[in-house]
């Protein structure tokens, strides 16, 4: 496997994105990017799993046998997972039970199983967090996009609310967009979520269109035929 942390991440953000391209992890990215709050919320509960998930099934990948392999990894997210639980508990409790059910759930989510079996457990343990890390902030810029669009869209505000996840300094953050705005309910509810993200994915899959239409451009440019003009620098004598 590839150790370019360059590639890897390209891989990450853009070119393997677990939400856009893999479309992993949907179901949490789904129902809870109501607001920026809750998307960032999971989004670090998330990254955090991956990265140590990572880490650990890259410590243990030339011990564990094929027999067993699943079960481990399967065991070690559960085990950074239910960290993580405990963390949210200790320090954003209410943010935890908005989150609810979602947050215990990482372990199903098909994205932080993938790296683990695909990266992790064939490369060392810089790379294998690296690339938990990458793969992290591409599901989680996603899943912020979203919940700033659905917030915006739905409730007229951003940054609602994130007084939850990081503490009396952010009372004040919110950000009021439109004053007297009813809202749009669609928005808020799980259809937005579909409609958002549709036009996420059509966005990304427009770019990449056009940068393969460019690359394709230039390496099929016509050669100009006929002579050339040659320039000599120098003194002839």
């Amino acid at each position: 496997m590839s150790t370019d942390y360059r590639e890897i991440s390209h891989n990450g953000l853009w070119k393997n994105n677990p939400a856009l391209v893999q479309l992993l992890g949907l179901c949490p990215l789904l129902a809870v990017s109501g607001s920026v709050v809750n998307a960032l919320g999971l989004a670090l509960a998330t990254t955090l799993v991956l990265v140590g998930s990572n880490v650990a099934v890259s410590l243990i990948r030339k011990t564990v046998s094929d027999a067993v392999r699943l079960p481990a990894f399967v065991m070690i997210i559960a085990s950074f997972t239910t960290c993580t639980e405990l963390l949210m508990k200790a320090f954003t409790y209410e943010l935890y039970q908005v989150l609810g059910i979602f947050i215990p759930l990482i372990v199903t989510n098909c994205a932080i199983l993938g790296r683990a079996d695909a990266f992790a457990s064939k490369n060392r343990v810089g790379a294998s967090a690296f690339d938990g890390l990458m793969m992290g902030l591409g599901f989680g810029l996603v899943l912020i996009t979203v919940g700033a669009i659905r917030e915006i869209l739905g409730n007229g505000t951003l940054f609602a609310d994130m007084h939850l996840l990081l503490g009396p300094m952010a009372e004040n953050w919110t950000l009021t967009l439109f004053s007297d705005y009813s809202g749009l309910l669609v928005a808020v509810l799980p259809p937005g979520a579909f409609i958002v993200t549709g036009f996420l994915i059509a966005i990304k899959n427009a770019i990449d269109a056009e940068v393969e239409k460019r690359e394709k451009a230039k390496r099929t440019e016509p050669v100009t035929k006929g002579s050339k003009r040659v320039r000599t620098t120098g003194t002839i004598t």
